[in-house]
């Protein structure tokens, strides 16, 4: 999930450019076709977009940002199981036909609205032969992938690199090298206690390689960054670059 280069040639309906990259590898025609049913939608970190077990009514395609998507356990607790940015899309599993949610969908990171599509227009573009049909279908297949890539990531390093892997995949998706990120969101993702988080950063933070500060995180030497993550973050990206995405 490279960072984002140059500008966009489209913009969206409130006017802001269009950052999205499976909206943007549209043709003009096919995109003119389902933007006339877009709606931006601010969004706010924290807030559900998607709940497990219930009907899902929009799709969304952010234009920044990192979204969330989490498997509630019997005790309650939060296990990220995929994160999400301007790279793809939100509700996938309608493409594949299932319009339930499959977990809590919500964000992270801020970074700007997100582009909403109602199901039954989402539902009727991707059903036909067409670039936005092989658009979805790669997607689904990147994501299976990073799924597979994460899972064994969690199994095999230790939480120092994968913590690492996040913020590196959080920096491709935002164009700063500063972000807002709480340490009780970043434990979800990582699938620790709070303590266990700021002891990471902590340590990242004591060899220059980050700053953090009342849940605001600075990048300050990205090459270090990479060096600390485990192969999982490459192999990521890497998937999405064979993909087209």
């Amino acid at each position: 999930m490279p960072r984002r280069t140059g500008r966009s040639t489209r913009v969206l309906p409130d006017g802001t450019p269009l950052h999205n990259r499976l909206l943007a590898a549209l043709p003009t025609l096919e995109y003119n076709r389902v933007a006339r049913y877009f709606r931006m939608q601010s969004t706010v970190t924290g807030v559900t977009l998607h709940e497990g077990g219930r009907r899902i009514d929009h799709v969304y395609f952010p234009n920044g940002g990192v979204f969330s998507i989490t498997s509630r356990m019997r005790d309650g607790a939060l296990v990220e199981v995929a994160t999400v940015g301007r790279e793809g899309m939100l509700g996938v599993g309608v493409f594949l036909g299932d319009r339930t949610g499959s977990g809590r969908t919500f964000q992270q990171v801020a970074d700007g609205p997100v582009v909403a599509l109602a199901v039954a227009p989402f539902v009727r573009a991707s059903a036909g032969a067409g670039t936005f049909r092989d658009v979805m279908a790669r997607y689904a297949q990147a994501m299976l992938l990073q799924t597979m890539q994460c899972t064994a990531c969690n199994a095999r390093h230790d939480v120092r690199q994968r913590c690492c892997r996040w913020l590196l995949q959080t920096h491709d998706r935002v164009d700063a090298d500063d972000f807002l990120l709480k340490h009780e969101f970043l434990a979800i993702m990582l699938g620790v206690r709070r303590a266990t988080v700021t002891i990471v950063l902590r340590g990242l933070q004591e060899t220059g390689v980050i700053t953090s500060r009342y849940g605001h995180i600075r990048v300050l030497r990205r090459r270090q960054l990479e060096a600390a993550s485990c192969e999982c973050y490459k192999a990521i990206r890497g998937q999405f670059a064979r993909l087209g995405l």
